[in-house]
C-alpha cells in the first residue's frame, strides 16, 4: 500500500533569508511610495516658487529654467502693499494663544474627568466626546452671533476664545491620564501634595508626549485655519497668513508666483515645529493609542 501523506517540506536558510529580504524591500518600497505622495506637492510648491510668473503660466517644465528669489524679495520687501510680517505676527500670536489655552483647559478638564470621582463624570465625558461628530461649520453662525453681541468681531479674541477648548484635547489627555499609575498620586498625596500640586508636579511632567502631540496638532490647526479669520476679521492688518495669501487671488488675475512664495513662508514654521517635536508626537500617539 502506497502512503499518500504529504512529506513535510523544508526551507533552506538561504531561501528563508531571501524571502525576508524580499518582504522587507517590498515594505520599504510601499512606505517610500506613500511618503512620495505626501512630499511631492510640497516639493512642487517649493520648486515653483523659484520660477518667474511667465514660466508658471506657460509651464515650461517642472524645474525652473532660471531660478530666482525675486518672488520672495517682492513678498518680503513690499510691506506697504503686502504686510506679510504683520500677518505672520498675527498667525504666531493667535496660534500660540490658542495652543496655550487648549493645553491648559484640556489638562484641567481631562484630569478632573479621569481622576476625580465626580458624579456624572462619565456622562459628561461621553457628551464632550460626542461633540467630535459635530462639524465645526455648523457652529459658525451661532458663534458669529455671540461674538457680535460681545463686540469681539474683528479682534484676535474672536479667534482665540472660541478655539481655546476642544473635545479632542480632553479625549486625548483623558486616555493618557488613565494610564498613569494611581500609586504615584497616592504617594504624592502622602507627602502633602494637593490635587493641583499633584497635577502640576506629577501628572503633567509624565504626560509630556501627549501634551506635545496635542500642542502641535492644535498649533497646526490654528495656523492653517482659513474659515474663522475669513468670517470674523475685516481689517487687512488683522488678517492671518492664510487669509492674507488669498488676497493674491482676484476674480480676473492671480499672482501665482507671489502666492507660492508666501505659501512657502507660511509652511516653514509648521514644518520646523514638526521636525522639533516629531519624536514626542510619535511617542504620544503610540502611548495614547490614537489611530
Amino acid at each position: 500500500m502506497v502512503s499518500t501523506a504529504k512529506q513535510p517540506t523544508t526551507v533552506s536558510p538561504v531561501s528563508a533569508r531571501t524571502q525576508r529580504l524580499g518582504r522587507r524591500w517590498l515594505l520599504e518600497a510601499l512606505v517610500a511610495a506613500g511618503a512620495l505622495i505626501f512630499v511631492l506637492p510640497v516639493a512642487i510648491m517649493l520648486i515653483t516658487s523659484l520660477k518667474p510668473d511667465s514660466e508658471i503660466v506657460q509651464f515650461t517644465g517642472l524645474l525652473p529654467k532660471a531660478a530666482t528669489l525675486a518672488n520672495f524679495r517682492e513678498v518680503l520687501g513690499n510691506s506697504e502693499e503686502i504686510p506679510i510680517f504683520r500677518w505672520f505676527f498675527n498667525s504666531v500670536f493667535i496660534a500660540g494663544s490658542v495652543t496655550f489655552l487648549v493645553l491648559t483647559v484640556s489638562s484641567f478638564a481631562a484630569y478632573a474627568l479621569a481622576r476625580l470621582d465626580l458624579p456624572g463624570g462619565r456622562t459628561v465625558f461621553l457628551i464632550i466626546v460626542s461633540t467630535l461628530m459635530v462639524p465645526g461649520q455648523i457652529l459658525l453662525v451661532p458663534v458669529y452671533l455671540i461674538l457680535n453681541h460681545l463686540g469681539w468681531l474683528d479682534t484676535p479674541a474672536a479667534l482665540i476664545i472660541p478655539a481655546g477648548a476642544g473635545a479632542f484635547g480632553v479625549f486625548l489627555l483623558y486616555q493618557f491620564f488613565l494610564g498613569i499609575p494611581r500609586d504615584l498620586e497616592e504617594a504624592a498625596a502622602l507627602d502633602g501634595c494637593s490635587r493641583a500640586s499633584i497635577l502640576w508636579r506629577v501628572v503633567l511632567p509624565l504626560s509630556r508626549p501627549a501634551l506635545a502631540t496635542l500642542g502641535i496638532f492644535t498649533f497646526v490647526g490654528a495656523w492653517n485655519d482659513f474659515l474663522g479669520p475669513m468670517v470674523f476679521l475685516d481689517s487687512v492688518d488683522k488678517y492671518t497668513l492664510p487669509v492674507g495669501i488669498a488676497l493674491f487671488q482676484s476674480s480676473y488675475y492671480a499672482e501665482y508666483s507671489l502666492t507660492l512664495a508666501a505659501s512657502v513662508i507660511c509652511t516653514l514654521p509648521v514644518l520646523i515645529a514638526f521636525l522639533l517635536f516629531q519624536k514626542n508626537i510619535i511617542e504620544g500617539i503610540a502611548l495614547t493609542g490614537l489611530k
